[in-house]
C-alpha cells in the first residue's frame, strides 16, 4: 500500500496533535497499521500499531492513541500531553496482518510513508 501521513507541526509541551495516515488499496482492513518515529541523532523507534490488537511503546502508553477508520482507509495517531522528547519525524507504516499482536521491529513493516515532523517546544 502507499501511505500519506499528515498533521505534524509545532506544539507546546502539554499540548495535543493528531496525525493521520491515508492508505491506498482495497484491502486496508487486512493490514497492520502503525507508527514509528525518529528523533534527530537517534534510531528509529516504535510508537504503536493496530492490527488484531493494539500495541504501544511504553514511552507513549497512556498519552497516545491509535485508531483506524477502515471505511476511509485511514489510521490516526492522537497525541496528548506531548513532551519535548516526543519531537521527531513520525512515519506511518503498514504490513499484512500475520499474528495476533503487531510487530515492534521496523524491518517487519513493508510499507512506509514519507514522514511528518512533530516539534514540541518546552
Amino acid at each position: 500500500v502507499q501511505l500519506q501521513a499528515s498533521g505534524g507541526g509545532l506544539v507546546q509541551a502539554g499540548g495535543s496533535l493528531r496525525l493521520s495516515c491515508a492508505a491506498s488499496g482495497r484491502t486496508f482492513s487486512s493490514y497492520v497499521m502503525g507508527w514509528f518515529r525518529q528523533a534527530p541523532g537517534k534510531e528509529r523507534e516504535f510508537v504503536g500499531a493496530i492490527g488484531v490488537r493494539l500495541l504501544y511503546a511504553d514511552s507513549v502508553k497512556g498519552r497516545f492513541t491509535i485508531s483506524r477508520d477502515n471505511a476511509k482507509n485511514t489510521v490516526y495517531l492522537q497525541m496528548n500531553s506531548l513532551k519535548p522528547d516526543d519531537t521527531a519525524v513520525y512515519y506511518c507504516v503498514a504490513r499484512r496482518i500475520s499474528s495476533y499482536y503487531p510487530p515492534r521491529e521496523a524491518n517487519e513493516y513493508e510499507d512506509w510513508g514519507q514522514g511528518t515532523l512533530v516539534t514540541v517546544s518546552s
